[in-house]
């Protein structure tokens, strides 16, 4: 049986003034996988994030989502097709309260998200979807606090939070786990495992360790081309990738 591939790019391609970023990139996300885009600083891993949500458009090459070619459309336009990058909606709004960040992002998904003139009671009828929401993250008990007092993990759940709004498909995290100690680490990894098993996850991460247990398939890129594609087990063995990293994928 063909792989179900949601998100396919052939020879996808950045020059920035001469400088190539990406390069003949060609990435293939199964449907209902996690997978992981990891790679040294520089390695292009942003950049490609960028191409595939459409805030930056490519050089050369195509973007496929879901049998669809996307090549050439506006981050609007993927976000209602499914596709949902997280952080690009953060908790942007740090003086709401968590419960009302996550109203917010309702009210995008119903496309009245500049309707704040609507009387209030209007609102409190995305109250118990919201609430539903943070229970499932587990940040429920935070729901009356400000947005901007949480701690930093609690702050990167919220997040996912407001993502998982919009209903998403396919969820691109980009460094979910950057700044965090172990615990939130973990807390967000388990997260994740639980959002990826109704939808695709594509992930960027810096760090080998992090994705080690949790990704189906780890692609690495360096100097803004795939270096090495597989499994934890095979792509960390691989001596390329050893080098690239320089004993980091061990620390």
């Amino acid at each position: 049986m063909a792989e179900d591939i949601i998100l396919e790019t052939a020879g996808l391609t950045k020059s920035f003034k001469g400088f190539t970023a990406v390069n003949d990139v060609s990435l293939r996300v199964r449907r209902g996988s996690i997978h992981a885009l990891i790679g040294p600083n520089g390695a292009g891993k942003t950049t490609v994030f960028n191409l595939l949500t459409k805030f930056l458009p490519p050089s050369a090459g195509r973007i496929t989502y879901d049998g669809t070619d996307i090549t050439a459309a506006k981050p609007a336009d993927i976000a209602r097709m499914g596709l949902v990058r997280s952080f690009q909606i953060s908790a942007v709004f740090p003086h709401l309260t968590v419960l009302e960040n996550v109203r917010v992002a309702l009210q995008r998904k119903l496309g009245t998200s500049f309707h704040f003139w609507r009387p209030e009671s209007g609102l409190g009828a995305l109250d118990g979807r919201a609430r539903e929401l943070l229970e499932w993250v587990g940040i429920e008990r935070f729901a009356a606090y400000q947005a901007g007092e949480l701690p930093y993990g609690r702050k990167r759940v919220l997040e996912i939070a407001t993502t998982l709004a919009l209903e998403p498909t396919m969820l691109l995290l980009d460094e979910p786990m950057a700044g965090m100690g172990h615990e939130d680490v973990g807390r967000i990894a388990e997260l994740i495992r639980r959002v990826a098993a109704e939808r695709t996850v594509l992930m960027v991460e810096h760090n080998l360790n992090v994705v080690a247990d949790l990704s189906d398939t780890i692609t690495v890129l360096q100097r803004g081309e795939i270096l090495a594609e597989g499994p934890y087990a095979e792509v960390s063995r691989n001596p390329k990738v050893v080098e690239a990293y320089m004993g980091m994928a061990h620390g």
